[in-house]
């Protein structure tokens, strides 16, 4: 209940929608009941982008939250997927994006590069304030994992990716999904929204003689 209304809180502040947790913290299975629970989410949105966790990420459900919903934006055109509430199928074309895993690496500790770089450094203290709503989480984090301020931690993050930008002093990492079952190739509504704040630094298709591999 203190989770809910933190989350809702931070939903205010930034002038979000608020969608209520479909199963509790670390029971986040890839399973068909609750893939259709969020299939029909991602129907009745229809949203334009989904930004989403990284799929080797360092938590197991984290990882299982990225397959859920790519899966669920994948189906949400298939009229022989079921949904739970029925909603009717949409083909507006979506694009998805991965977040970077925390710390930059993957579960087996490999960096990530992502494919875009997004300049945040405008923004830096609103988004700390936004994070800053998620209280219960502070002491759990100090306390199991040695984050010393989950805050700080953010902004160290912010620093590193700024710093593989080559670009930015502050940013976060995104790597756009495969296109297929999605939309057109090329179609890359995040960084036509973001315009002078987003670079694609390093492609997929240069990252073989990136020094940061």
């Amino acid at each position: 209940r203190i989770r809910r209304k933190e989350a809702m809180a931070a939903a205010r502040f930034l002038g979000a929608i608020y969608h209520g947790s479909l199963c509790n913290d670390i029971e986040v299975f890839y399973e068909k009941r609750l893939l259709a629970k969020i299939g029909a989410i991602v129907r009745r949105i229809a949203p334009d982008i989904i930004l989403t966790h990284c799929p080797t990420d360092y938590m197991e459900d984290h990882a299982n939250t990225c397959r859920l919903t790519v899966t669920a934006a994948f189906c949400r055109g298939m009229r022989n997927f079921p949904v739970e509430p029925s909603v009717l199928p949409t083909h507006r074309p979506v694009a998805v994006y991965h977040a970077q895993p925390y710390g930059t690496r993957e579960g087996l500790g490999r960096l990530v590069v992502p494919d875009l770089f997004v300049n945040v450094e405008s923004v830096l203290e609103r988004k700390t304030e936004m994070l800053a709503m998620h209280r219960s989480q502070k002491n759990w984090l100090d306390e199991s994992q040695g984050v010393n301020s989950y805050l700080a931690a953010m902004k160290d993050l912010g620093r590193e990716v700024g710093r593989m930008s080559r670009k930015y002093r502050i940013a976060e990492g995104w790597t756009r999904h495969n296109h297929l079952g999605f939309c057109k190739p090329g179609h890359d509504p995040l960084m036509a929204a973001l315009k002078k704040d987003v670079q694609l630094v390093w492609p997929r298709e240069r990252r073989e003689s990136s020094a940061f591999q």
